[in-house]
């Protein structure tokens, strides 16, 4: 089964991304809005209960992170999506640095570039004409994460929260 970490940004962010969402990435109804902390990984029902205990232990050690979207941005030439980009601050970093210990059967493709996705799947026509428009519209937000989510995929293609890991921030 495919599994990945993620961070849901607050209702009011979600809104404000899926006011582009709906028109212009295709995973729309298959997923909230969401800041990707670990990309997908498969993992069996055994293998995933151990990854939720080491997922749990990691967490316990980071207290809640900043999120700081600055502005719109893409992944362009590599892929057409188009993002809110994510800061990528110290806590954050520290964060995924610690949950990349842990022994997941993936291969990371992408450098970590944090954001939150709001158009995707594009040809590149379509890519360079909308860009240019979402530039304008400024995405500038700031809220605390204080819990992460692991997440798994549905046959249907469709993501759900397998468990929910708040950030405590133990010292």
């Amino acid at each position: 089964m495919k599994y990945g970490i993620v961070a849901f940004p607050s209702k009011k962010v979600q809104d404000f991304a899926n006011s582009y969402r709906k028109r212009y990435d295709p995973h729309y109804s298959r997923i909230t809005p969401h800041m990707t902390v670990k990309g997908v990984f498969e993992a069996d029902e055994n293998e995933i209960k151990t990854i939720a205990e080491k997922i749990a232990e990691v967490v316990k050690g980071h207290k809640p992170f900043t999120l700081k979207t600055s502005k719109v941005s893409s992944f362009a030439p590599v892929t057409n999506a188009i993002y809110f980009k994510v800061e990528p601050t110290d806590e954050l970093m520290a964060l995924r640095g610690d949950l990349n210990a842990i022994e997941f059967n993936d291969t990371e493709n992408y450098a970590f570039v944090p954001h939150i996705t709001i158009a995707q799947k594009m040809n590149s026509s379509e890519h360079d004409d909308i860009y240019p428009q979402l530039k304008m519209i400024g995405a500038e937000f700031e809220e605390e994460i204080d819990r992460l989510h692991l997440l798994y995929q549905l046959e249907d293609g469709s993501w759900t929260v397998y468990e929910t890991f708040r950030l405590s921030g133990a010292e």
